[in-house]
């Protein structure tokens, strides 16, 4: 006889595979796979390009043995690195100290899938009208490749979900909307050179700079110009410049620049349209370079891009989370998630998870255990729900 697993049980095995976004997450995989077999639920793994990740999506079906339609429980599996940071127990075993649990991922976001697969007997019990799936990514925290690929799995699998919950962390409050996500390098080519002759060379690091100062003025433009939406916690669209790589010895005029950035828009800024003013300003730039040496160049390529979240005002999910008591105050994100691609897929998504984004990817992060009974209220009400006649 297989014994239940608590909320509790789940976080603490969860936490302990370390799937930091570097390391692979096919362990943590095989872990849930092997208890929901056991279970007598069918998974499937689906790997990433590369093969040492994977997306899992499993499904119980109705009462009526139908997978198609239902909901989406859905959360990422991977978590940012601990390198750097000061933790007072080690980042890779679930803590219960002062009502909180601290470990990585314990907020973003093992605590809301912990809550999630602890339902499964629950959701075996109940006479469900509609199938509940479980859809768990890889590499979300480094461009969301899962859960851009996650879609196309739910395809392959002849499985067509209507509703779907991300569970990232919002203090288990609705949130119907989202920013936009992408995710940009530029890459600046120069010619390197004796620093002594810098003249007779193109210094890309110089060119680079002017690339980041384009940037800031973008950045500032949006935050002084707008378009403004009060409902997100940060009201307006960002630009910000979060790596940049240039030379390798102090007395050479490099060759290169390397600068990566995101920005995040609000409803109603498209992303293409910030894109295209970044190549514009680099095809500016590009052009005073090559004057000087046509070889030289500027690259500006999309890593990643997530679509803005934006649930209809009649979203049913959101009704229905509401109704068992999930707070639904209107609030907007500035963080993108997986719901952005689930809702371009015509799936009515909102976001609702515990914990609170400013514990996530910090030394001691840590839910609280109000929050994950608060989710498990949350959660079972919604099961009941989705089982009554």
């Amino acid at each position: 006889m297989t014994t239940e697993l608590s909320s509790m049980d789940w976080i603490e095995q969860l936490i302990a595979v370390d799937t930091t976004s570097h390391k692979t997450n096919l362990p943590l995989l095989e872990l849930v796979s092997d208890r929901l077999n056991d279970l007598g639920i069918s998974t499937a793994i689906r790997p990433s390009p590369t093969g040492d990740k994977a997306n899992l999506i499993a499904t119980i079906p109705a009462a009526n043995g139908e997978t198609n339609g239902g909901l989406v429980f859905s959360g990422h599996t991977d978590v940012v690195p601990v390198d750097g940071q000061d933790w007072t127990s080690d980042p890779f075993v679930a803590s219960l100290r002062d009502g909180r649990i601290y470990g990585r991922g314990t907020t973003d976001m093992k605590g809301f899938i912990g809550v999630a697969l602890s339902m499964v007997p629950r959701i075996l019990e109940a006479p469900l009208r509609k199938p509940i799936h479980f859809a768990l990514s890889y590499d979300e925290e480094v461009g969301l490749h899962g859960g851009s690929q996650m879609l196309d799995d739910f395809r392959e699998l002849g499985l067509n979900p209507r509703l779907c919950l991300v569970g990232e962390p919002t203090g288990m409050r609705v949130i119907r909307t989202h920013k936009s996500f992408s995710l940009v390098t530029v890459t600046v080519r120069g010619r390197d050179g004796h620093s002594s002759l810098a003249p007779n060379f193109v210094n890309a690091a110089f060119y680079g700079a002017q690339m980041i100062t384009f940037i800031q003025e973008l950045a500032e433009e949006f935050q002084l110009k707008g378009p403004f939406d009060d409902a997100y916690d940060v009201p307006f669209s960002t630009v910000s410049v979060n790596h940049v790589n240039s030379g390798s010895i102090s007395n050479t005029v490099p060759a290169e620049c390397h600068i990566r950035l995101d920005f995040r828009t609000i409803t109603g800024v498209e992303p293409q349209v910030v894109l295209d003013r970044i190549r514009e300003r680099a095809r500016h730039i590009e052009a005073a370079m090559q004057a000087q040496d046509p070889t030289t160049g500027i690259d500006v390529t999309t890593l990643a891009l997530a679509p803005g979240l934006e649930a209809a005002p009649d979203s049913a999910l959101a009704d229905i989370l509401t109704g068992v008591g999930a707070a639904d105050e209107g609030n907007k994100m500035a963080g993108a998630t997986e719901a952005g691609f689930f809702h371009s897929a015509g799936i009515d998504t909102v976001v609702c998870g515990p914990g609170q984004i400013a514990q996530a990817h910090i030394a001691d992060e840590y839910v609280s255990l109000n929050q994950i009974r608060e989710c498990e209220r949350v959660l079972g009400g919604l099961i009941d729900t989705l089982g009554e006649e």
